[in-house]
């Protein structure tokens, strides 16, 4: 291309300062253009994703694993208008059923707080340890204070000293049968109760892994309609049961058998549970 030549395509040459398009400078972004609603949005999509899916590494549940739910504290209130514009993305992505919002946190997530003496000790000094003794006590009101306002006055022997977040650690309790997660002022409870009905839900979502696997392995062409055989096993039956339409469905299958010794593949559903799964053009 001539030196100077913006578009060949256009056939206009236009002369610039630069002798390379390589050593050309790239234009200034139109700030006006950006969608700050936009952004706070996946922001709070990607956050609560990232605690969610941590939670699920933490406790050892697979992500094809339903859970029932998750709480989310409102923050403030654009909050919730927010995240439901992602709420379908945040649940496929981590794999929960509905999202619950909550105002008071009190009976469910406990917070402690602890002070963060690399910020605190130069500030301090002698204040320190009584300073130490105050900010283990707050109780969960002044805490939730602290974190909405972003600042909290300690008085420490008739001196006053302003915290703010970072000079302080707030973290939160795990609750029976929840999982509590914060990253910043945003936190979520994950409801990580497992019925009989969600495991045998995971179970056929695992199956539909397998299968599709198998297909692949057999080359079959997209299309093409099977008959699955599975190896007789307790943690197979509750999900042929509640969910056979589902797995014939996602694989094309037009039946599917429970058989003793099926044959075919022989593939690891779940940790320490292996199966045999055949596969047989329809």
């Amino acid at each position: 291309m001539p030196s100077g030549c913006i578009s060949i395509l256009t056939r206009c040459p236009v002369k610039e300062d630069f002798e390379s398009v390589h050593l050309s400078r790239f234009p200034l972004a139109d700030q006006s253009l950006k969608d700050q609603t936009l952004e706070e949005r996946m922001s709070y999509a990607q956050k609560i994703s990232s605690l969610i899916l941590s939670l699920r590494k933490k406790e050892n549940i697979r992500v094809r694993q339903p859970l029932r739910r998750v709480l989310l504290p409102i923050l403030d209130p654009n909050f919730k208008k927010q995240v439901e514009a992602v709420k379908d993305l945040i649940l496929s992505e981590v794999n929960i059923k509905d999202v619950e919002y909550i105002t008071d946190t009190s009976g469910l997530i406990k917070k402690r707080i602890k002070p963060n003496f690399k910020s605190l000790g130069k500030r301090l000094g002698a204040h320190m340890k009584a300073a130490n003794e105050q900010i283990q006590i707050l109780d969960q009101d002044q805490i939730t204070s602290f974190e909405n306002n972003g600042t909290f006055d300690l008085i420490v022997d008739g001196t006053t000293f302003e915290l703010t977040l970072d000079d302080v650690v707030i973290s939160s309790e795990d609750i029976p049968g929840w999982q509590v997660a914060s990253d910043g002022d945003l936190t979520v409870a994950v409801d990580v109760t497992l019925d009989d009905h969600l495991i045998a839900e995971g179970t056929a979502r695992e199956l539909v892994n397998r299968i599709q696997n198998i297909r692949k392995q057999l080359d079959l062409n997209v299309t093409d309609r099977i008959v699955i055989s599975l190896e007789d096993h307790e943690m197979v039956k509750p999900a042929i049961q509640f969910f056979s339409d589902y797995i014939k469905d996602e694989v094309l299958a037009k039946d599917i058998k429970i058989e003793n010794k099926p044959g075919g593949e022989e593939v690891e559903l779940l940790d320490g549970v292996t199966i045999q799964i055949s596969l047989a053009l329809a």
